[in-house]
């Protein structure tokens, strides 16, 4: 895996993935730039939001479940002091289907997190890490639970 972060001007930068897709980012004016771009640590955030998401999707439609939708919300602390590690990662689930039995969808989320999802366990190293959950029946009213 490769890619290339590369100066533009300013503290905007243009970030490539191996497989050939960009992405922009720049800082803050108060540290010279002019919040034209998503900030690297944010980039942080949504690599492992899509990880899990991605994770969560594969495992239910392989366990046969119909997920017509998932989003994550990623919230998160820093320390105060440099370097600024992420301190508290949660992420909040909401997983929309038909018919989707809970239990997988709290194990799905389970395994994203202990096994498949990478950037998940590399935070996890530094940060800890909280998920809640809602699983949406297109059919039926919400089932919530948090850990």
């Amino acid at each position: 895996m490769k890619a290339r972060v590369k100066l533009v001007d300013g503290m905007m930068f243009v970030g490539e993935s191996g497989s050939g897709h960009a992405v922009v980012m720049d800082g803050a004016p108060e540290y010279g730039g002019r919040n034209l771009g998503i900030r690297p640590m944010e980039m942080l955030l949504l690599g492992l939001g899509g990880c899990t998401a991605f994770d969560v999707v594969q495992i239910l439609r392989k366990g046969r479940e119909q997920v017509s939708d998932c989003e994550v919300d990623v919230t998160a602390e820093r320390a105060e002091t440099d370097p600024k590690v992420f301190t508290r990662i949660h992420l909040e689930y909401r997983v929309a289907g038909k018919d989707l039995a809970p239990a997988k969808v709290e194990r799905a989320i389970q395994l994203s997190k202990e096994k498949y999802c990478s950037a998940s366990i590399m935070l996890g190293a530094v940060a800890e890490i909280t998920h809640s959950w809602t699983s949406v029946d297109e059919a039926a009213e919400p089932a919530a639970a948090a850990s």
